[in-house]
């Protein structure tokens, strides 16, 4: 049985937002589009991501206002994979970086975006005990991170 690949579990659906814009301006678009996350773009180049996990710790924490540029308090670099590339070595990537959200890249365009959330309905469709136990452990984190 051929190894699923990042391709497979992907979402195409990729929000991105110019570097120069503010923080509420990118948290107006996160929640419009009910996501966790946005892409930080400058001239066509994927340089940041933020989350909603940045807003809390970088802005809201700090008093910082949300007319903050992204670029001020955006994740980078952004941890990036090949659609190409097992669903393992994404799993692998994951825990190692220790991020929940990697954005696909192919010839450097950024062509989609797979969360921990993908990873894990993934987990179940194939054989491999070792893809499914590093699953098993990046859910776990996930969990305790979320309580």
């Amino acid at each position: 049985m051929q190894e699923k690949l990042v391709k497979d579990i992907m979402s195409k659906r990729i929000l991105t937002i110019d570097s120069d814009l503010t923080v509420q301006d990118a948290s107006k678009m996160m929640k419009d589009a009910n996501v966790g996350s946005i892409l930080v773009m400058k001239d066509n180049t994927v340089i940041g991501i933020l989350t909603e996990k940045d807003i809390v710790r970088r802005i809201v924490s700090e008093g910082k206002p949300i007319s903050t540029p992204i670029k001020e308090v955006m994740s980078s670099p952004v941890i990036a994979i090949s659609p190409n590339d097992t669903v393992k070595s994404l799993a692998n990537l994951m825990r190692l970086r220790g991020v929940h959200k990697v954005a696909v890249t192919q010839e450097r365009l950024l062509v989609g975006i797979v969360t921990i959330s993908d990873l894990t309905g993934a987990c179940g469709l194939g054989p491999d005990s070792e893809t499914s136990a590093i699953c098993t452990e990046l859910f776990k984190r996930r969990s305790k991170a979320n309580l």
